[in-house]
């Protein structure tokens, strides 16, 4: 028998018996020696927290506890533990309170688990630093609105801002995807007004109410088509390859740089560097084209090259 069976083992025993149980029973039960039995018993509860008490007449259960105790079905390592303490770091960084709640029961006990294997554990998470640069704060009630909308698969009404036209409407909507893109959060749902896909930015979302409708449900890999196949944010099928030469001094950095999925870059003999990325709507594109300056030009298309001479001549006149 097993190491993991007798601790199944060990745990139904105790689990299922009415009185304290001898250790020769135990250890007969376990077909283990006494040495082996106090291991088990000691990673039973001490590690994995079982309810285990002990007295004249032997082991057991105490039953004011015993409730709230389930042996896991899985076993991990402390590396990853560690590693998951470090995700709920990381998703704290990323939305404040995301999960909070429900994470933090999890965090207690695996900081406890880590303990018992000598494994060193207060502040290392916080070693690890998530900078939200320009990230579009979104009220945490709002978020875990959203979030309980999208894992229960209920249709939500909603009261939302765009910004660019400056008008509010009412929508009603079914979550598909919730994406994080450059530290602002994204709702992709179907508009059930416009029958079509649409994002909404969560922090210009005024108002919503849970609705007790199913959402209408899309095929995961329809939603990813419709927005993953265009650069950044916008949607829609591509109609436009860029053509990016970036300066030698440049071309280092930008090698490295994932722009798109389906991007294509290659050296050229003086150092420079040739980057092609299909997309739909140039407006992202050229305000990221723009924050290198004079260290890139756009070869094509001629649209996007005179977008982007304008919007920098427009600037050179503020100079003037």
């Amino acid at each position: 028998m097993s190491k993991l069976e007798r601790l199944y083992h060990l745990r139904d025993i105790l689990s299922q018996a009415r009185a304290p149980i001898p250790r020769q029973r135990l250890m007969e039960e376990l077909g283990c020696s006494q040495a082996t039995l106090y291991r088990l018993i000691n990673e039973l509860r001490d590690t994995l927290q079982a309810p285990i008490e002990k007295n004249e007449h032997g082991y057991y259960y105490d039953r004011t506890l015993a409730g709230n105790f389930e042996l896991p079905g899985i076993w991990i390592s402390p590396e990853e533990l560690q590693a998951l303490l470090t995700a709920r770091q990381v998703l704290g960084d990323v939305q404040p309170g995301l999960l909070e709640e429900e994470l933090d029961g999890i965090q207690t006990r695996i900081s406890s688990l880590l303990q018992t294997k000598g494994v060193e554990k207060e502040g290392q998470a916080s070693r690890i630093n998530m900078q939200s640069a320009a990230g579009r704060a979104v009220p945490e009630r709002m978020f875990q609105a959203v979030l309980g909308a999208l894992m229960s698969r209920k249709q939500m009404k909603i009261e939302y801002h765009t910004r660019g036209t400056d008008q509010q409407s009412e929508r009603v909507i079914s979550p598909q995807r919730l994406t994080n893109y450059r530290n602002s959060w994204y709702l992709d749902a179907w508009c059930h007004q416009r029958e079509a896909l649409r994002s909404f930015s969560l922090e210009r979302i005024q108002k919503q109410v849970v609705l007790d409708e199913e959402a209408k449900e899309l095929l995961l890999a329809e939603v990813q088509h419709h927005y993953d196949q265009s650069y950044g944010i916008f949607s829609g099928p591509v109609n436009n390859v860029a053509k990016l030469l970036f300066t030698p001094g440049r071309a280092r950095w930008v090698a490295d740089e994932q722009w798109h999925p389906d991007q294509q870059g290659v050296f050229k003999t003086d150092g420079s560097y040739l980057l092609k990325l299909p997309f739909s709507h140039s407006g992202e594109l050229l305000m990221d084209i723009l924050k290198y300056g004079d260290e890139v030009e756009v070869l094509s298309p001629d649209t996007l090259r005179e977008q982007v001479k304008d919007s920098l001549q427009k600037a050179s006149s503020l100079y003037s």
